[in-house]
């Protein structure tokens, strides 16, 4: 071999090498991160379908009206009360075997719910919802997973392109609804929950090929979970992510619900509301392409701030007017500050606990988004009722305000502690 074979060869190494620095990812993670990516985005083209389904099955088998949203209830409580404990298995067990069983339990609850329609019971479709709410529960933790298979420098991008499946499964999922529903033409939108059920068989495969770190080592004798969440709690930053990520969500949700009700007081036609919540959604998981890549250079707490703007933002624009440009515009806001606000507060979180931390943390912080989002989901219901868009929105300006002002006396709190 010639010198200049040599030299040729040695050139190709050190650029190989600089191309594998610059990306910080070898071949065996980027394998990890592509199978939890094509999983998440197969598995989580449910949560669509069951958005349409909770309601439209239980006003077929409901007793009476009233109870007709039931399933979707009990699908929202059990993510609530599962978030936790899936957290935990998580860490004890490990994150794939979590993932296996979400999965699981998704093409049982999806069969459950079809037999429920073909028996005609509404008991059983509760059921069925409430396995079903678990497995969406265990897919949230996706985003933790993805910065686990990732060196620590893109964590938050990794973060941010695992959320870039909300957006396929936000097109995907009502088209395979329209495709199945009435693929059983004696009993309506059963081919809907066999649909669900493939989708979970195919949603697992990838899983089998991906390997997935032990994300925490046996606790030390006389430490438990609980007393793990507690002792992270005192830390400054870690309230702070937490915060930040429930207040996101929350606000989130309490602008995001009544919106269509609010539309179609407004005089607006059901085809422009779903038009305005399409752009919505599309806004919520479009910039994750890049939002990581901002973290990455700005830092998270920046983010997290330029997202709470876009919230004020949001609230401030709906508040102002009833017009289909007020809602286009506050709804697109809506979801581009909930975007960098929620995967901001992910990163965050993922950088500020230690390893024995992690499923205890992340679990509680889990349940408190689940907790805002219902609680924020209730609340906007019963304003809506009884008050005008334009005060709903004024009063969730106000709780924006009041946040950001939690956030950054907390940030002053974390700086304090920093410098001493």
């Amino acid at each position: 071999m010639s010198y200049l074979t040599i030299r040729k060869v040695d050139i190709w190494q050190v650029l190989t090498k600089k191309v594998h620095q610059m990306t910080g990812l070898s071949l065996l993670q980027n394998r990890n991160f592509f199978g939890l990516l094509t999983a998440n985005t197969v598995l989580g083209s449910a949560m669509p379908i069951l958005i349409i389904l909770g309601g439209l099955a239980g006003l077929m088998l409901a007793p009476n009206t009233a109870l007709a949203t039931l399933p979707a209830s009990v699908q929202t409580l059990a993510g609530l009360v599962c978030a936790a404990p899936i957290s935990l298995l998580m860490g004890r067990l490990g994150r794939k075997l979590g993932f296996f069983l979400g999965g699981a339990l998704a093409i049982l609850g999806a069969v459950l719910g079809a037999y429920a329609l073909m028996a005609a019971s509404f008991v059983l479709l509760c059921l069925a919802h409430f396995m079903l709410g678990i497995a969406l529960a265990s897919y949230q933790y996706f985003r933790f997973a993805a910065a686990e298979v990732v060196e620590a420098t893109w964590q938050p991008v990794a973060i941010s392109l695992m959320l870039t499946s909300g957006l396929v499964a936000a097109f995907l999922g009502p088209q395979v609804f329209i495709a199945a529903k009435d693929a059983y033409a004696g009993i309506p939108l059963l081919g809907a929950y066999l649909a669900i059920a493939a989708l979970s068989v195919a949603g697992v495969v990838p899983l089998v090929f991906v390997r997935i770190p032990k994300i925490s080592p046996p606790l030390e004798k006389g430490t438990s979970s609980r007393h793990l969440a507690w002792s992270a709690l005192r830390r400054p930053e870690v309230r702070g992510a937490i915060l930040a990520g429930a207040l996101a969500q929350g606000v989130m949700v309490f602008l995001m619900v009544p919106t269509p009700i609010a539309m179609i007081g407004c005089g607006f036609d059901e085809a422009i509301a779903g038009d305005v919540i399409r752009w919505h959604v599309v806004a919520m998981f479009a910039p994750s392409f890049f939002t990581g890549f901002l973290i990455k250079r700005f830092g998270a707490i920046r983010i997290v701030l330029l997202g709470f703007a876009m919230l004020i933002a949001s609230a401030c624009i709906a508040a102002s007017g009833i017009a289909s440009q007020h809602f286009y515009l506050s709804l697109i806001l809506l979801g581009t500050g909930w975007n960098f606000g929620f995967i901001g507060a992910t990163s965050m979180l993922a950088a500020c606990v230690t390893i024995p931390e992690k499923p205890a943390v992340q679990g509680l912080n889990d349940t408190l988004i689940a907790l805002s989002s219902t609680v924020f989901a209730f609340l906007a219901g019963a304003i809506i009722a009884v008050y005008s868009w334009p005060i709903l929105a004024g009063i969730g300006l106000a709780i924006v305000l009041l946040g950001l002002a939690g956030l950054l006396v907390t940030g002053r709190i974390q700086r304090r502690a920093g410098a001493n």
